[in-house]
């Protein structure tokens, strides 16, 4: 009966649910838990972190946590516990399109709202339930004056006919929409893949970001370099004498001209390229600076949201 609407139902298949408890207790500890970074009301201040991390804290586990390889996944959740204060992360929606972490956590004492691509779960791309939990909690966030901060790896919207014939573009749109109309301080680290319509929704530059910095094993770009190359060389490949090495000689060549962060540095769609040990400080410093910003959306009545 469970499994037809109960609590694991709500909380893993339709996400109607935002946390799911064993009892009473856990139920009623859990909610104390999320009050410690929620504010009484939108005009209040959030509760304030325990101030025992050092705001300058180094964390040199980052250095190596991509892979080189860049099919391989990594746990986006070793991230975020490594710059956030204390390690610890509160999770929203757990059970429900894993693919994205939302969830509140401390850096620097600040409340802050986490959204992050996880490669661990279908390499971190965009689908319909991802979209749609990921814009539901932005707009909380920003309802509550609570900062964004953005972790992102993410390699586009998974394709198919279900995600198309589900309304993947309009479902899609409503992440890009909780960005564009997010009047918080918005920031964004870019740790890996950041591809075409995916990287331009994950509150980058294009969309009012408002701090955007990349690791230098980010990759910004219309697509991956394997795609990319089947596309511009596939005449030139198919009539090599040898294709399979031809291809590799284009992807290397793709890989060394664009498959990085310094371009779109130079072109000022990142503020900088940044030590991934120094993300934690770097954004600390990000909060301090942007704690009084003002930022107001066109006069009218409410947005357009695509419902």
């Amino acid at each position: 009966m469970d499994e037809l609407g109960g609590a694991d139902a709500h909380g893993s298949m339709s996400g109607v649910s935002h946390f799911t408890c064993d009892d009473e207790v856990s139920c009623l500890t859990s909610i104390r838990e999320l009050f410690e970074f929620l504010p009484s009301n939108n005009l209040d201040d959030a509760p304030r972190g325990s101030g025992r991390d050092p705001r300058d804290r180094r964390a040199e586990p980052l250095l190596d946590i991509v892979p080189d390889v860049e099919t391989k996944p990594y746990d986006m959740h070793e991230v975020i516990r490594h710059v956030v204060d204390d390690g610890r992360f509160v999770e929203v929606h757990r059970d429900f399109a894993g693919n994205i972490l939302v969830g509140f956590a401390h850096l620097g004492g600040h409340s802050v709202g986490i959204v992050a691509n996880q490669p661990a779960v279908l390499a971190g791309v965009l689908d319909i339930s991802a979209s749609v939990k990921a814009a539901r909690f932005i707009r909380f966030c920003d309802a509550f004056n609570i900062p964004l901060i953005t972790f992102e790896d993410v390699p586009g919207f998974l394709p198919g006919v279900a995600q198309e014939h589900g309304g993947i573009i309009k479902h899609g749109a409503k992440l890009l929409f909780a960005y564009c109309e997010a009047t918080v301080p918005k920031l964004t680290v870019i740790t890996r893949k950041a591809y075409g319509g995916a990287y331009d929704v994950m509150s980058s530059k294009h969309i009012r970001g408002d701090f955007n910095v990349a690791w230098p094993s980010a990759e910004l770009a219309v697509m991956g370099p394997k795609g990319a190359v089947e596309i511009l060389f596939r005449r030139e490949i198919a009539e090599a004498s040898d294709p399979q090495r031809a291809m590799d000689a284009k992807i290397a060549e793709y890989r060394e001209k664009f498959a990085h962060p310094y371009i779109a540095a130079a072109r000022g769609y990142i503020d900088d390229i940044i030590d991934p040990r120094e993300t934690r400080p770097r954004l600390i410093d990000a909060l301090d600076t942007l704690r009084t910003k003002r930022d107001r959306n066109p006069p009218k009545k409410h947005g357009n949201i695509p419902l």
